[in-house]
């Protein structure tokens, strides 16, 4: 360590010493610098953050960092508590741009966290080799769990309506804020008060920017076209019309338990069927007539046509019925106008898929839990 003299200049390193006998200057022996090593998951349970947070359980692990779960010792009150790693794996110091993103999930996150529908940060507890961010807990896990293997939503309006228009309302406050979320889907989406209330979670792959040049950042299935395709006239897409669209596919797992397509890419046949024909859902999914004119809406390919947040909302609201009884539903044959090869309904599960980044900035996912079928 430096010994610092007047003005803030360090006190130089002595000087090297000199071989009279040789008349050279000695060679200094190697010493390999020290690497931190990183403490294992576990190894911090049972540690008290400030005196007083008990770190009790883990609840996921991500390549940066581990999500707990603590109780505080004066009060019992229970938090989520995120620890972003300022190592990486091999024990080396993060890089300054992946010290940037953590810094910018936190800011966001901050600054959103105000609104009832979006997971509360309660402090930031900041030491020598990581951060802890000291989040709301929410103890029924997230939407993704709670769609698949709970049950709660699906053949149920009134709830998807209530808990759909809490999502749209988070993502309303975040645009109003300047923030776009950018990786909309269930595993993102927490609940509470017995499937009664979700809050949006997990601003990793959150921006400040109205516009991107980050091509494929989000999760393949939640991804609007224009996220999808680098290839189009503009060198980037609109944040806020790709959030919506990533609603759109939030929207589709509520009512019905499944994903509309793997990608909105003309890759994807079942995408391309929609496209030929905004009927088409409604031969694949119990969708009514009227949800089905608002996701013809939402899923519009040109982001400078499709609803905007408050536009969506009033639909959803006036909208008298989302779906129709399975016995209802008349799976139609394929018209001429799609290809002959529509992929099976294997493509629709709904299934819990990674997000993917264009950059290396850690995710901190809650633990994996059952597909309903294995993602290729």
């Amino acid at each position: 360590m430096h010994h610092h003299a007047a003005f803030g200049y360090p006190t130089p390193p002595a000087s090297p010493g000199y071989d009279n006998q040789k008349g050279h200057i000695q060679q200094q022996p190697y010493v390999r610098p020290i690497r931190y090593v990183p403490m294992a998951p576990e190894e911090r349970l049972g540690m008290l953050l400030e005196g007083k947070l008990h770190l009790t359980n883990i609840l996921g692990t991500g390549a940066y960092g581990v999500v707990y779960t603590a109780v505080d010792i004066n009060t019992g009150v229970r938090y989520a508590v995120k620890c972003l790693s300022k190592f990486n794996a091999d024990g080396t110091p993060l890089e300054r741009r992946q010290v940037a993103y953590q810094q910018r999930e936190i800011r966001l996150h901050y600054l959103a966290s105000a609104h009832s529908n979006v997971v509360s940060m309660h402090k930031i507890v900041d030491d020598a080799s990581c951060i802890y961010v000291i989040l709301e807990y929410c103890p029924e896990g997230d939407l993704f769990l709670n769609i698949t293997e709970r049950g709660q939503y699906v053949g149920n309006d009134g709830l998807v309506k209530k808990v759909f228009l809490q999502i749209l309302d988070a993502v309303e406050h975040c645009h109003n804020l300047g923030i776009y979320h950018r990786d909309l889907k269930p595993e993102n989406i927490l609940v509470t008060d017995g499937g009664d209330t979700v809050k949006l979670a997990d601003f990793g792959l959150a921006t400040s920017e109205d516009r991107s040049e980050d091509y494929g950042c989000g999760s393949t299935f939640y991804m609007s076209p224009e996220c999808l395709d680098p290839s189009a006239r503009r060198p980037y897409y609109m944040c806020a019309p790709n959030d919506v669209w990533s609603l759109g596919v939030v929207l589709t797992n509520l009512t019905c338990g499944r994903n509309p397509w793997k990608q909105a890419s003309y890759q994807d046949s079942t995408y391309r069927a929609f496209t030929r024909s905004q009927e088409f859902l409604k031969t694949i999914l119990p969708v009514t007539d009227d949800l089905n004119n608002i996701l013809a809406c939402i899923f519009n390919p040109n982001p400078e046509n499709r609803i905007t947040l408050p536009e969506l909302r009033e639909r959803i609201k006036a909208c008298p019925k989302l779906t129709v009884s399975p016995t209802a539903t008349v799976i139609a044959p394929p018209s001429p106008l799609l290809p002959p090869n529509i992929s099976s309904l294997n493509t629709l599960l709904l299934l819990r898929m990674p997000s993917l980044m264009t950059t290396p900035m850690a995710r901190h996912c809650l633990p994996s839990r059952p597909f309903l079928m294995k993602a290729h």
